[in-house]
């Protein structure tokens, strides 16, 4: 199947996320799931949908709407797969509408009711109008649609209202009137909570309590009567980074941000009840092609708000509390630091407290003997610990270096306040490489004297993140690893200089090559019949190379079981009887992030962790780490991790290429989902 030349069954990167997100939206409509847990995968689904549309969206349209000879086949297949999203996107929604419908219905018999502008009683109208005047008033400023060229001035993270008046003319007849207003979400939030009344909550969407206000909005305008409808659009999100090597990176990034905010409109969706002339002005202004995407939709657009629905007080339709666990080795007498040179730890969050690797770092911050800390920042939260305990040992006259990536989708410009406040403490910080993003996740604490100590993490050092992605952090005084680690930081400062990485994964430097070593490794032994398996969790697995590696492994009887959360171009719908290649997708309540790759070697397994999904993006165009367990304990808890993911049925979809995400099977299921199961196992062994 994946020899040479012959041409395998492979699925388009952005056809497959399509799959992915569909996974988001079943889980959605399933009875079995928290009810007010269904509304927050519906609000994901919208959220992934629109970033999907900004960003990969927009560059296949612009690879589509290339017409020179160079390039034709890339923008023939851009065409192709624009296409399909477009059917398979319109499909979805349909499923979306209903998903939205159901949820609202099963919300009502729970005694919460969303009501509309045309269902308000005279109380809640009067606690409309005050609400309105307390914390709407002046917020909304309508727009004549006549006034504008174009709407390049609104942003893309907002819902609009198209509006209709009637305004009476001089002599008597009627005319209309036409604008538009952006709704004001972030200053009032997308839901009002109207008091309760005979033992019923009421929510009212703040498009609807706008609604019950235009004569207000409208006042001195001489209109008498008002339709308004929502609608909202996505912007190319592509930055434009300008490659004058005069500029400094700062400046590049700072430059790109604001050609993001002007990106050209590429999809709208709108409430399908919007009169002709009031649509055609709306997509007049923003300037749509034919290529572009226009979607009738429900009253409601960006759904994404359905993340922060007011739980009413109603804990019993949200998920039961899985409180963060702080292992018993991280509270015991004794620091962080001498335990880690005791033996290697590690963190699974969410499961385990991101708290113990924030104690890490501040140890490391005020222990005499540690000379530097290292680390690569790829996101961070608002309120960084990290950055604190960063400063803190600076402070405190250790050597710190900070790699911070300026290019982290959507989070450019808080890592540019981040590096200004790390760079005014003293801290040495690092842009990176050019060309090459720097997405691995590693810590270096250099001592005075005895080993020192290497963090290697699947996920961002992101407190936020700590507790809906799950994720592992690897601590070790190994100084195969900690070398190597330390090895890598040189690397990033002088990328041009000759390293050869002895322990350690590394892209763009060769971690391909080894990941195909290992696999051939294992096509070998199974033709001389020893243990031959390869058990891999992962984000995303699009590279065509290794696609082929694992359609090679499986066709020679290696077995071959994947953890795939999102995109997968791989196709294991009518295999050969021969191939063993089974593909599961899980979506829980936590975001499944970790990378772990596990190899039979013949009988002496070899287990790695790290930040690289096999993408081309990760394996040739950025810094990536994986990193070899050598640890028996660590060893045997990722291979759990792996082990319990492929027997969950209760969460698990077959990623088989066709989308259809049937329901995973397996001969040994677990009783409940692998999620809580890891919990119930880490909470009984702290």
């Amino acid at each position: 199947m994946a020899t040479k030349n012959k041409k395998i069954p492979y699925v388009e990167r952005d056809i497959s996320w399509l799959y992915f997100n569909r996974r988001v939206l079943q889980e959605a409509c399933r009875d079995d799931v928290p009810l007010l847990e269904r509304l927050s995968f519906l609000g994901i689904y919208s959220n992934n949908l629109d970033e999907f549309f900004r960003v990969r969206v927009a560059s296949l349209t612009r690879i589509a709407e290339w017409d020179g000879k160079q390039g034709a086949k890339e923008a023939a297949l851009a065409k192709s797969v624009v296409k399909q999203i477009s059917r398979l996107n319109a499909k979805y929604q349909k499923d979306y509408e209903e998903g939205v419908h159901k949820v609202y219905d099963d919300l009502r018999k729970e005694n919460i009711c969303i009501i509309s502008d045309k269902d308000v009683t005279e109380d809640q109208l009067e606690f409309i109008h005050s609400y309105y005047s307390e914390r709407i008033d002046g917020l909304i400023v309508p727009v004549r649609f006549s006034s504008v060229k174009h709407l390049d001035y609104e942003s893309d993270q907002n819902i609009y209202h198209a509006v209709r008046a009637v305004r009476t003319t001089a002599s008597g007849g009627h005319a209309y009137e036409y604008a538009f207003f952006e709704l004001p979400v972030q200053s009032c939030g997308r839901f009002v909570r109207l008091p309760d009344r005979d033992g019923k909550s009421y929510i009212m969407y703040l498009d609807d309590v706008v609604r019950c206000s235009l004569p207000k909005i409208f006042a001195g305008s001489g209109c008498t009567s008002f339709e308004s409808y929502a609608f909202k659009f996505t912007r190319d999100a592509e930055m434009e980074i300008d490659d004058d090597q005069r500029s400094g990176i700062l400046q590049k990034i700072s430059k790109g941000l604001k050609s993001r905010k002007k990106g050209e409109a590429l999809r709208v969706v709108y409430d399908g009840n919007m009169p002709q002339d009031l649509l055609k002005r709306v997509i007049g202004k923003l300037d749509l092609g034919l290529s572009d995407t226009v979607i009738e939709g429900g009253r409601y657009q960006n759904h994404k708000d359905l993340m922060k629905f007011p739980d009413c007080g109603r804990k019993d339709l949200k998920y039961a509390p899985m409180p963060q666990i702080i292992q018993d080795c991280f509270t015991e007498p004794g620091t962080i630091l001498a335990k880690i040179r005791e033996q290697d730890r590690f963190l699974h969050v969410p499961y385990h407290n991101f708290s113990s690797f924030i104690g890490l770092l501040h140890e490391a911050a005020l222990d005499t003997g540690v000379k530097s800390i290292k680390i690569t920042l790829y996101r961070l939260a608002k309120d960084s610990k990290v950055i604190s305990a960063l400063i803190g040992a600076a402070r405190n006259g250790k050597k710190v270096t900070a790699v911070i990536e300026l290019l982290a989708r959507f989070d450019e410009e808080s890592n540019m306040v981040w590096a200004q406040k790390l760079q005014d403490a003293g801290v040495k910080v690092i842009f990176g490489v050019e060309g090459l993003k720097i997405h691995s996740k590693v810590v270096h604490i250099g001592m005075k004297k005895g080993p020192d100590i290497a963090c290697v993490s699947t996920g961002n050092f992101h407190e936020g993140n700590a507790r809906t992605y799950t994720d592992c952090i690897m601590m070790t005084a190994s100084q195969r690893i900690t070398s190597d680690v330390d090895l890598l930081f040189s690397f990033i400062e002088k990328p041009y200089m000759p390293v050869r990485f002895r322990e350690l994964l590394v892209s763009p430097n060769g971690m391909k090559k080894r990941f195909i070593s290992l696999i051939n490794a294992e096509i070998k032994n199974r033709k001389a019949g020893k243990p031959a398996y390869i058990r891999i969790k992962i984000n995303h697995i699009t590279d065509r190379i290794m696609v082929a590696k694992l359609y090679e492994a499986a066709e020679a009887g290696v077995e071959v079981d994947l953890l795939v959360r999102g995109n997968c171009s791989l196709v294991t719908k009518d295999l050969p009887e021969n191939c063993h290649l089974r593909i599961c997708g899980i979506i829980d309540r936590y975001l499944e992030h970790s990378r772990i790759f596990i190899f039979a070697g013949g009988g002496v397994e070899k287990v790695f962790i790290g930040s690289a999904d096999w993408m081309p993006r990760n394996l040739d165009n950025r810094i990536e780490v994986v990193a070899p367990v050598y640890d028996p304990t660590l060893k045997q808890e990722m291979k759990r991790i792996v082990e319990y993911g492929l027997r969950d049925v209760r969460q698990g979809r077959e990623v088989d290429g066709t989308g259809e995400n049937m329901p995973w099977t397996c001969d040994d299921p677990l009783g409940k989902g692998s999620q809580q199961e890891l919990y119930d196992y880490y909470k009984g062994n702290r």
